[in-house]
Formats: structure tokens, sequence, C-alpha cells
């Protein structure tokens, strides 16, 4: 079985495949100086509850855009599982697409992780849409090549920027209200987010969609995603295990020959 580990920067996901479908999937906050010892406690008995040893663990892979924490996330996977991860970003690996942007290695390894599992399941032209920490768009050419994206603040960053900057305007949750005016402040702080990132996912679709020249299809990952896909018909799919499919599929094409 795969041990697949994405790391971002608010939490970091540890998911199990067999082969055939994910056997677990478990959810921790990202603190970058977490010990390896640490996260094993905490995920080996998770695992044990999924009815998963630790020897069912016979390859890793490894998706982080938090360069402090992946050192320990090594040794959690070669300590606790006896497996050298496969790291997305490590020189050499084939992705089976090209880079087509200014710098490729500014690219994150979470976003080629989801253009390649978007290509291969929907095929392009596309775009991805990840709701994270940062809200980011990632486009994929009709053949597959990675052609660049965009990134704007994520919505729990622009929630907490608003509270904080503004005295009078409290720390409020996300959720969909029915109206676009809001009557008080809550509804109107929660309008102005939700019904502004659906203007901002719609808009930018279109405009990405005219610099392509072509239609493509948009597709949603992230934590926030099946709120915002409720919101617009700009979103054709949802995939909430897009990043872990995308590892997955990275993890196969470098699968060392037996």
């Amino acid at each position: 079985m795969l041990l697949a580990i994405d790391a971002g920067n608010t939490n970091i996901v540890f998911a199990v495949w067999d082969g055939t479908s994910w056997r677990g999937r478990w959810r921790l906050a990202t603190q970058a100086n977490r010990t390896a010892d640490e996260y094993a406690v905490w995920l080996t008995q998770l695992m044990s509850w999924a009815g998963l040893a630790r020897t069912d663990i016979s390859r890793a892979a490894i998706a982080c855009v938090v360069p402090a924490a992946l050192y320990n996330l090594r040794n959690l996977c070669k300590v606790w599982f006896g497996q050298d991860p496969l790291v997305a970003r490590a020189a050499g690996l084939d992705w089976g697409f090209p880079v087509l942007v200014d710098n490729p290695n500014e690219v994150g390894a979470d976003r080629l992780v989801n253009a390649l599992a978007a290509h291969a399941r929907y095929k392009g032209p596309l775009a991805v849409v990840d709701f994270g920490t940062a809200t980011t768009f990632d486009v994929v050419s009709r053949d597959g090549a990675y052609l660049g994206g965009i990134i704007a603040p994520g919505i729990n960053l622009s929630l907490e920027a608003l509270h904080r900057a503004a005295a009078q305007l409290p720390r409020v949750a996300i959720s969909r209200p029915q109206a676009v005016i809001g009557r008080s402040t809550v509804p109107a702080m929660q309008a102005g987010i939700y019904w502004g990132y659906v203007g901002l996912i719609e808009g930018l679709a279109k405009r990405i969609e005219a610099e392509l020249g072509e239609r493509m299809k948009l597709i949603a990952t992230g934590g926030l995603a099946p709120l915002f896909a409720d919101g617009t018909a700009a979103i054709e799919h949802l995939d909430p295990d897009l990043t872990l499919d995308g590892l997955v599929l990275l993890a196969d094409r470098n699968r060392p020959a037996s």
C-alpha cells in the first residue's frame, strides 16, 4: 500500500491507497517543528482503527509546500514505515508533461500534482481552482502541459485580515448567504466573502478562457471547494481527492523497476 502525504501551509493530509481505493484519510494541523515520532504516534493509532498496520505500507510519496516540515515527514516514512519516500519536486522525476513557466522550480508541488491528476481524469484544456491557504488556479493545455496559474489570497486569510484590520468587524464563519445585500454586519461580511469569491472564480475563469482562446473545464478541490461549487455553474467538477490521486499517479510513473 502507498502512504500519501499532502503537506500544506495549514493542514497535512495523510492517506493510505491500497491500489484500488483510499483506505483512510487523516488531517493534522501543520506545525513545522513536529517530530517524526509525534507524527507516528498519532498516525499509527488512526491507522489501527482503520484496520491497517505499519507493515502494510510498501511505498510512500510526499507533496510538501512547507520546506521546514519535510525533514521530519521523510523521517516518519523512513524510520516508522521503512520506506524512502518519493518527494514531489525532487530532481529527475518524470511528470509526463512540460512545465511551461519562466521558472519551473517556483511552482509548488501540490499545484503540479493537481495538474497531473486533473489532466489524467478530465483531459485539458482545464484549470484547477484549489481552495487552500491561498486560492490558486492552475491551467493545463489540451495536451497536458502546465501553462501557469494565478495565486489569490485564501478565503480564511481574507476573513482574518478583515477582522484584524477593522476594529468593529467581528470574526465570522464562512457560509453561503441567501441574499447578496446584507442587512446587518455579519451577513454583509459573509456576502462579501462568499459572493465576492464566487465573482472572483467566475471572472478569472472567463479571463483564462479568453487568453487560451478556447473553452476549458474548471475543477475545484480543497477544503472549501464543496461550499463554493454549490454557488456557481462555472465549476464543472468537484474533486476533493485530486492532490492525493495525483501523488498516486506520480508515484506510479516513477516506481523503480523491480
